[in-house]
């Protein structure tokens, strides 16, 4: 048995109308080919992967989640970090091609096995893409002694994630997906079928439900940056214990849980506009400024992650722009020279940010500061 989706009250359905007017916005916002999309949906796919490490406490840049995701190496992450970030990237990435598999795609126990091997491959004595042979245990974030959750026993997993893999192929399939993304999460991270990245993996396994839905780019869809955070993590930690209690308790409501996920994708919707509305004015800004001191529009493609704040490496402008490695370095040259970027270390290290003649745009297009409205405080 598992935990039941729960049955939603009035304010449950008006957030999911809500968040699905923002989805429908979005999709409208991003059908236009716009040079800028892909640069987007990385930095929402890096916020996803530094978020979700970040919960396990393998703290990391957004840039340097960008920077490994274009192949470049990460300035500030130590290796261990970085194992675990390449892992989880290289999970993100088949999640996000399975959007389009087709009608042939099914969840199966070696599907999740072999995520789980993918973000787990570097701890080999974990037993990474192996159902768990003992029994383990979830320790509080405040204290990794203490334990809050004891999982089933591990002669019950494989039954459990049989059960679990037969729902997802086929039980509430009418339910509304962000609620049957929230009761994958659940399950999974309850049943912990593994030694380790469980957390990890039960996100993962959200952001998949997401991707098959296929409405949309599965990036714009998670709320792993959103659970990253803070006072979210530990509301993470706190709704988890309050479902079910200490030990595996499918009987129990589940409907906090539900609100608590459906919070964070009204929040995450509402910042995914807000940052497809900051790059759309941010790319008209820098294209019209620099085409007044002689650049050819595309450099662009190198000032906008600058303006908003980022790292620019010369390949990766090279990638992004498509360039010849000569002109990606001219290009950088002639940005550096009339002020558009600075320059910060050498060789390998080398980087890039916003310089002097950038910095003043950022006064004309503001960010928004608008509160966030949460969905379930009126």
């Amino acid at each position: 048995m598992l935990y039941r989706t729960p049955d939603l009250d009035d304010a449950d359905l008006r957030t999911l109308d809500e968040v699905e007017v923002m989805r429908q916005e979005l999709r409208l916002l991003l059908s236009s080919t716009r040079r800028w999309t892909t640069q987007l949906r990385r930095n929402l796919t890096a916020r996803a992967i530094a978020g979700s490490n970040t919960i396990e406490g393998y703290a990391a840049t957004v840039d340097d989640v960008e920077a490994l995701m274009t192949g470049e190496e990460p300035l500030d992450t130590s290796d261990a970090t970085r194992r675990e970030l390449e892992g989880y990237q290289r999970a993100m990435t088949y999640i996000q091609a399975l959007s389009d598999a087709g009608e042939e795609f099914r969840y199966d126990v070696g599907l999740l096995n072999g995520l789980h091997f993918m973000i787990q491959e570097h701890h080999p004595l974990k037993r990474p893409g192996r159902l768990r042979k003992n029994s383990v245990y979830v320790s509080s974030p405040e204290d990794e002694l203490v334990p809050i959750y004891t999982a089933p026993d591990s002669r019950d997993v494989p039954a459990l994630m049989d059960e679990l893999v037969n729902w997802l192929n086929s039980g509430d399939l009418g339910a509304h997906v962000h609620v049957r993304a929230s009761m994958a999460h659940l399950n999974l991270v309850k049943i912990h079928p593994w030694a380790d990245g469980n957390g990890r993996m039960s996100r993962a396994l959200s952001t998949l439900v997401f991707s098959r839905e296929a409405l949309m780019p599965p990036e714009f869809s998670s709320i792993e940056e959103w659970l990253g955070q803070g006072q979210n993590t530990y509301a993470y930690y706190a709704v988890l214990n309050e479902t079910g209690g200490p030990d595996w308790s499918p009987g129990a409501d589940t409907s906090s849980w539900v609100k608590f996920c459906l919070t964070g994708h009204h929040v995450q919707a509402q910042q995914a506009k807000r940052r497809i509305d900051l790059y759309s004015r941010a790319w008209i800004a820098l294209v019209e400024a620099a085409g007044e001191t002689g650049l050819d529009e595309r450099v662009a493609v190198a000032l906008l992650p600058a303006f908003t704040g980022g790292r620019v490496r010369r390949p990766v402008y090279q990638i992004d722009a498509e360039l010849s490695v000569q002109q990606s370095t001219r290009d950088i040259r002639q940005m550096v020279r009339l002020g558009w970027l600075e320059q910060h270390g050498e060789a390998r290290g080398r980087f890039y940010t916003a310089g002097p003649r950038t910095l003043p745009l950022r006064e004309t297009i503001r960010r928004s500061t608008e509160p966030f409205v949460y969905p379930y405080r009126r």
